[in-house]
């Protein structure tokens, strides 16, 4: 502004002084004289408007500088003191969905990292990453309970769920520096560069043993379906024909890397080899899902007949106890007495009408029990440990092979099983973390619905977050 008043103040003097001296122009003799006094007037006024023209330019741009430099630093300044001005603040909204989308950041930068230490493990040096892996996850479990609570309305001021959502970026991008730290070692410590070879070996071996799998699991599969119908093995409909197409992707690219370290293009070569060992990872889960169902239906099926004979002993001392209590009958205790009750006549009669759902069929025991139980049946914990553990686990592998697709939300709800299970859990923790794992499965098939339904197979990975390496996630 000081520079536009100079600039104006400048036009405005020259005017005034040449209107003062013009009589002294004017008297000049002969027509010399005369001629020169008309020129030079209009050489003097195109001089005197191109300097203040020039200053008044330089003196806005200089001005339109200095208010760019200050309102940047508003809203970037992070030194103590300079907190942003309440309108530069991020709105709550956006905070949200950073979090949101740092959880499922995050939840893939561990999950890949663990995947492709999976193919370093056993090799000299490997203890320091595992460590950081571990400090990762625990960052991140921390994120998703943080996240858990805020879907469950808690804090309920505005101000603590402000500091909820930015606890939760702050613990997310904690676990990329962590993995990040650890980025560069690991690969010194694979030596891909210096024994891509070795790397190579280690990763066909694996596939030849997961395409073996994948066809016994394929007969498993068949066999699980005979024996306990389609609904008992819909957790893993149609993992065996995805397996098959990530390793179809696993050939092309193990035979890819292998054509480009016979012609030295070893960076080709490695980024061809880390493409196959993501596929060759995920195959694998999708393998160990069908073989881990075999082993819980088998466990299921051997349970629910104890579980039955013990869920008759809770109701029997259910009704003891009221009978005690001196309540009158058609009370709410009753009513989960006959529920119950009902509940085990159905499940006996389903298991003599033909093929079913053991583990299903012992959620609904439990579910039936649990309301009228004081623990006399120690059965009936096992039978709803087998239940929770197999449907966190199942959804945990589905959400891992998807993860492309599949957002916060669901990977959150599983998160908060997968902590439920790994505490001391009673009767009702254990119906909750099946209620959670359950509940993940099915936000995580609306997320493939809605963005794709089939995934794609990894195309490279690498230990850490995507913000060291391109490769990552």
């Amino acid at each position: 502004m000081v520079g536009v008043l100079v600039a104006v103040a400048w036009l405005v003097l020259p005017g005034m002084t040449s209107r003062a001296e013009a009589p002294v122009a004017g008297g000049t003799d002969g027509p010399v004289a005369g001629a020169a006094a008309q020129e030079a007037p209009e050489d003097s006024t195109a001089g005197d408007l191109a300097l203040p023209l020039v200053a008044a330019a330089a003196a806005v741009a200089v001005a339109g500088y200095a208010y760019v430099r200050r309102s940047r630093r508003a809203r970037t300044r992070t030194t103590p003191g300079g907190a942003p001005a309440p309108d530069t603040a991020p709105a709550g909204s956006e905070l949200d969905t950073r979090a949101q989308s740092l959880l499922t950041e995050a939840d893939n930068w561990v999950r890949t990292s663990r995947e492709e230490l999976s193919f370093a493990l056993g090799r000299a040096g490997v203890e320091g990453d595992e460590r950081a892996l571990r400090e990762a996850a625990a960052e991140l479990a921390s994120a998703f309970r943080m996240r858990q609570r805020y879907d469950d309305g808690l804090p309920e001021d505005d101000a603590g769920r402000q500091q909820v959502l930015a606890g939760i970026v702050g613990r997310c991008e904690e676990a990329g520096r962590r993995l990040d730290a650890e980025a560069a070692g690991f690969d010194q410590l694979r030596g891909l560069e210096g024994d891509l070879g070795g790397a190579l070996a280690v990763a066909e071996g694996r596939f030849r043993e997961l395409t073996a799998r994948t066809g016994g699991a394929g007969a498993t599969l068949v066999e699980l379906d005979k024996r306990y119908g389609p609904a008992a093995t819909a957790p893993v409909a149609g993992y065996v024909e995805q397996a098959k197409d990530r390793l179809v992707f696993a050939t092309t690219r193990l035979n890819e890397a292998r054509q480009g370290a016979d012609l030295d293009a070893t960076e080709q070569a490695i980024g061809r080899l880390r493409a196959a060992e993501a596929a060759i990872a995920q195959a694998e889960l999708l393998v160990h899902g069908v073989e881990r169902l075999a082993e819980d239906l088998a466990a299921a099926a051997a349970l629910v007949p104890a579980a039955l004979t013990g869920g008759e002993t809770e109701i029997a001392g259910a009704r003891e106890r009221a009978a005690r209590a001196g309540g009158g009958s058609g009370g709410p205790k009753d009513v989960r007495i006959g529920h119950a009750d009902g509940v085990l006549a159905d499940v006996r009669e389903e298991l003599t009408g033909g093929p079913y759902d053991p583990v299903e069929a012992l959620r609904r025991i439990v579910r039936g029990v649990v309301p009228v139980a004081d623990g006399r049946a120690g059965v009936v914990s096992a039978a709803a440990w087998l239940v929770a553990r197999s449907s966190t686990a199942a959804a945990d592998d589905h959400i891992a092979t998807h993860r492309s697709a599949v957002g916060s939300a669901p990977r959150t709800r599983l998160a908060e099983a997968r902590r439920l299970l790994a505490s001391t859990p009673g009767l009702t923790d254990l119906l909750t973390t099946d209620a959670l794992a359950r509940r993940a499965r099915e936000l995580a098939e609306q997320d493939i619905r809605l963005r794709g339904a089939e995934p794609e197979p990894a195309t490279s990975q690498s230990f850490g977050g995507p913000r060291t390496c391109e490769r990552r996630g």
